[in-house]
């Protein structure tokens, strides 16, 4: 006979309210581990859909995505050039607010890059990639933007031609793709009245071939950390390869996002940890006599004890069971990506079996003082 089992079963209502109250706090913990993983994924979503195996940007600085990074557009030709270099492809990266279709605004972060050359979008869900010079657009579906939607930036209608998934920036705003021309002329044209500002005082007319980095696909026989140290020989570039850009924008760009949702989950597995504990030990408390009447009739104490932990335990299963279900039914709807797997609900669940394990020494204490003579008291 399972003690703890004919418990429950007694006080089914009480178990079950308990259950949801718990498993509501531990589905905020665990939503918070999953975007805690999904705010990395998203970090490394843009250079990943890039394909890129070496950046080469500004002299002293980490790449466009840490800092401001403008280096002259024929670069690309001279990195094209190097020994074990297959392809190379300039790009420029921007935050721009549009005007959605339907009302509203969007936020996108525009990747514009040369048709042909590395710095496209991944594979294509929908409609087809760049085909025409200019105001053509391949969206993320995040992005909410179906095929042929015409959106207007800079005094021009982009059309989008197609779309593609998964692909954010580290801020989690969707991804869009323009050709390299557009995106120029987009960030570095003066606009009119400034323009005839710059050239009234004598600073002539700046030229729009200026990217932020040039991307490079090395041979697979070619170690990319030399392509990367031939680069950095040169005057006023530095290169990372990409695994330096994922570190700058995993331990710089997200770093302090990072600590704040970690530190967030820390105390909420805490507060779960003590809500247990004080469940547990209220659950014992109302079992006080009926503990008594089981040493009295010869009780050992490791089944006083299997009561108890059993019952705690029975709350981590049920709790996390029902809070998981319910965060993998809406996660989909959060702004930012909530990223679970395996190994992070398996993680979790370990960790709320330990702590359910050490709320019920609480219990167990409580249960273990009590006197066989309380069972015969008033």
């Amino acid at each position: 006979m399972n003690l703890a089992l004919r418990d429950i079963r007694h006080n089914l209502g009480r178990f079950l309210l308990t259950c949801l109250g718990l498993g509501l706090l531990l589905g905020v913990a665990l939503a918070m581990v999953g975007i805690y993983r999904g705010v990395v994924e998203d970090a490394l979503s843009l250079p990943r859909a890039l394909g890129a195996d070496l950046w080469v940007v500004e002299e002293g600085t980490r790449g466009p995505f840490a800092e401001s990074s403008r280096i002259p557009g024929d670069v690309r030709e001279a990195v094209a050039r190097l020994p074990g270099v297959r392809e190379a492809g300039a790009v420029t990266f921007q935050t721009a607010e549009v005007a959605r279709p339907g009302g509203g605004v969007l936020r996108l972060q525009l990747v514009a890059y040369e048709p042909d050359r590395p710095g496209g979008p991944p594979v294509l869900t929908a409609g087809r990639g760049i085909a025409r010079g200019r105001f053509e657009m391949v969206a993320d579906r995040r992005a909410g933007l179906p095929v042929g939607a015409t959106l207007e930036m800079g005094g021009q209608r982009f059309r989008v031609v197609g779309l593609t998934e998964g692909a954010v920036s580290s801020g989690g705003d969707p991804l869009a793709w323009i050709t390299l021309r557009d995106g120029q002329e987009l960030q570095f044209r003066l606009a009119p009245p400034a323009a005839r500002r710059q050239l009234a005082a004598g600073g002539g007319t700046a030229g729009t071939d200026t990217v932020n980095a040039v991307i490079a696909r090395v041979s697979p026989n070619q170690r990319v950390e030399a392509v990367a140290e031939e680069v950095r020989r040169w005057k006023h570039l530095s290169a990372l390869t990409a695994a330096e850009q994922e570190a700058v924008l995993t331990q710089s760009v997200v770093a302090r996002a990072r600590v704040q949702l970690g530190m967030f989950t820390v105390v909420l597995l805490i507060a779960s940890a003590v809500v247990v504990a004080l469940i547990v030990y209220t659950l014992t408390l109302d079992k006080l006599r009926e503990i008594a009447t089981l040493k009295l009739i010869g009780a050992r104490d490791r089944t006083i004890v299997g009561l108890v932990v059993q019952q705690a335990m029975a709350l981590g299963i049920v709790g996390l069971a029902g809070g998981a279900s319910l965060l993998f039914s809406v996660k989909d709807f959060f702004p930012r990506r909530v990223a679970l797997g395996p190994e992070e609900v398996t993680g979790f669940a370990l960790l709320v079996a330990a702590i359910c394990l050490v709320a019920s020494l609480l219990g167990v204490r409580l249960a273990l003082r009590v006197e066989p003579a309380q069972a015969l008291g008033g």
